[in-house]
């Protein structure tokens, strides 16, 4: 082979290579595309979940403070039922039960939920009790 054929081989094979690496860095950006939005339902599953989570997490809290408030409402003669729903921020207000036995007071917070059933699953209950009657 002469010079000058080897200098063109080369220069094909050069050529080639370079073919090649364009033609993989384009799969290789598409690929990403295609992970990205395979990728997407599952994010987008996980932040529900987290949603849920924090919600089912805050509802003993709400229920415990609605329960303390009952009883105090109870202890100073007021509507403990009343006091205990008005301790609620507006959305649980709708997905709560109270119920009041002479000095003891009784609340079941149920969280909202994206899927039905659970919620009812992840409601929260506390009780407290004003003391001996008033």
């Amino acid at each position: 082979m002469s010079a000058v054929g080897a200098v063109i081989g080369r220069g094909v094979a050069a050529g080639v290579r370079r073919s090649l690496t364009v033609g993989l860095q384009r799969a290789e950006s598409g690929q990403a595309a295609v992970e990205l939005i395979a990728l997407l339902p599952v994010v987008v599953a996980v932040a529900l979940a987290v949603l849920q989570a924090l919600a089912a997490g805050i509802a003993p809290e709400l229920a415990g403070h609605a329960a303390q408030s009952g009883a105090v409402a109870i202890a100073e003669g007021r509507d403990g039922a009343t006091a205990a729903r008005a301790a609620l921020p507006g959305w649980a207000r709708s997905r709560v039960v109270v119920e009041v036995h002479g000095t003891a007071v009784r609340v079941r917070v149920t969280p909202p939920s994206l899927l039905p059933g659970i919620g009812a699953r992840l409601a929260a209950t506390a009780a407290a009790d004003a003391g001996p009657g008033t």
